[in-house]
């Protein structure tokens, strides 16, 4: 008897379309044998999968054995389990400024170092990156390179440079600056042929923790560029930080929203509407906590995946220089304290019904482990919390017919882990192998410290 298809994990199955693009014939394949498979759905995990990729996507996911052609690869997945590749929904990639002693940045465009950050994600388990604003020429070059073939990397989704009101929050020398409507189309427009992935707003006043007030971006001017965006098939994300400028985003049609609320406690309310809504909201709790963490407890570099992606003199510039830095910096103590609101704030969206999704705010791969761990701190569930990293990212994208989750037809970006992460979200870093694109990244020959030693 033909083994059953995991029908009831994956229901569709692969296009004739689909086939056309990937010919059996001629496609590369993958096998991937009786693993315990978290296809990141949120639905339970199912031991005893074989898996089948062909080219770049899944081609057959079913309990018990699948006939696969000689020529595959086949990789052993007895006591191993198989989840989707992580997504960081938040990150601004290193190398394209630089910071002065005066707080002051000047353009890079540092490859070296930016590449160098793309495979400590791609070491870590991460196969999708969004950029949330940077060097425009910086980030859209490696975006090309990534989906040319001429880069390993995770996937790069990007904004390029963001759009905010003269003065507002990000509004630095690469960003694009707008203060009337209609006047802004023309540098709208400029901004839309680079092909933005999506367009990043910014809403923020300031005037809380140690932050002074600075000018915020009218929110009629805010609703008449997301709608523009909209009109012409580009999703739309916005920095804000207070439950009140949050609702003004939504309700002026916002599609996602780039951080939590970290100001104050949301109402029951706000939680409610982010349960209705279903408007995806980038969690971002390591920024914030990145702070206070290295003040208090440095001994966190030493962990294996630090240790594997940054470089030993980084790492005692970090646990000297940095923290003696932060140690007496106020915002330091201020962010300690939201930062636990924050995580209340992601546990009460979630159980209302909320769509989190994992980001960091920063620039590799292990932060994303500990946006993890701090949400597992808050409580919540650890199979909530692999949904998050994984499915909710690509409906932050608005790509979820195509990535996030291990079902057919998808493309087949995924970890191999000699643990359960739905047991504990820790182990999601006890990677064995990480699969991007249906090809097996050789993650010893990443341009990483570990490998140089």
């Amino acid at each position: 008897m033909t083994p059953p298809t995991v029908a009831r994990i994956h229901v569709a199955l692969l296009s004739v379309a689909l086939l056309a693009v990937v010919p059996a014939a001629v496609a590369d394949t993958l096998l991937i044998e009786n693993v315990t498979l978290i296809d990141g759905t949120g639905r339970p995990a199912v031991a005893g999968v074989w898996v089948l990729v062909e080219g770049e996507r899944i081609r057959q996911i079913a309990r018990g054995a699948i006939d696969a052609p000689e020529s595959s690869k086949r990789i052993d997945g007895r006591g191993k389990f198989l989840m989707p590749g992580l997504m960081d929904m938040h990150i601004h990639l290193r190398g394209g400024v630089e910071l002065s002693p005066e707080g002051l940045s000047r353009v890079t465009t540092d490859r070296t170092t930016g590449i160098r950050m793309l495979h400590s994600f791609l070491y870590s388990g991460v196969t999708s990156v969004y950029d949330a604003g940077n060097v425009p020429d910086y980030i859209l070059g490696l975006r090309a390179d990534e989906r040319s073939g001429d880069l390993i990397s995770p996937r790069i989704f990007a904004t390029g440079s963001i759009v905010t009101y003269p003065g507002s929050h990000g509004g630095n020398q690469f960003a694009t600056l707008v203060d009337d409507w209609p006047e802004a189309i023309a540098a709208l427009d400029a901004h839309i042929e680079r092909e933005p992935d999506l367009l990043k707003l910014t809403y923020e006043e300031r005037g809380w923790g140690a932050r002074e007030m600075i000018p915020i971006l009218p929110l009629d001017l805010m609703q008449n560029i997301i709608q523009y965006y909209n009109d012409r098939g580009i999703r739309t994300t916005v920095h804000t930080s207070s439950e009140y400028r949050a609702r003004q985003a939504i309700f002026a049609g916002v599609d996602t929203l780039a951080h939590p609320i970290i100001q104050g406690p949301v109402s029951e309310a706000f939680a409610k509407l982010m349960g209705a809504k279903k408007t995806p909201m980038v969690t971002t709790l390591t920024i914030g906590e990145n702070y206070s963490r290295l003040a208090e407890h440095p001994e966190y570099l030493d962990q294996p995946l630090y240790q594997a992606t940054l470089p030993a003199e980084e790492i005692r510039i970090l646990k000297t220089e940095r923290r003696q830095e932060y140690q007496e910096r106020k915002w330091t103590w201020w962010m300690k304290i939201m930062t636990t609101i924050a995580q209340e704030n992601v546990r009460v969206i979630n159980e209302a019904g909320g769509v989190l999704v994992a980001g960091t705010d920063q620039s590799s791969g292990p932060a994303l482990h500990r946006e993890l761990e701090l949400m597992a701190d808050a409580g919540i569930p650890a199979s909530d919390i692999i949904r998050i990293a994984t499915l909710n990212g690509a409906i932050f994208l608005g790509k979820e017919s195509e990535l996030g989750s291990i079902e057919e037809g998808k493309f087949a970006d995924m970890i191999l882990l000699a643990a359960d992460p739905t047991e504990d979200i820790n182990n999601a870093k006890k990677i064995l192998e990480v699969i991007k694109g249906g090809t097996v990244v050789d993650r010893s020959r990443l341009n990483i410290p570990i490998n140089e030693r």
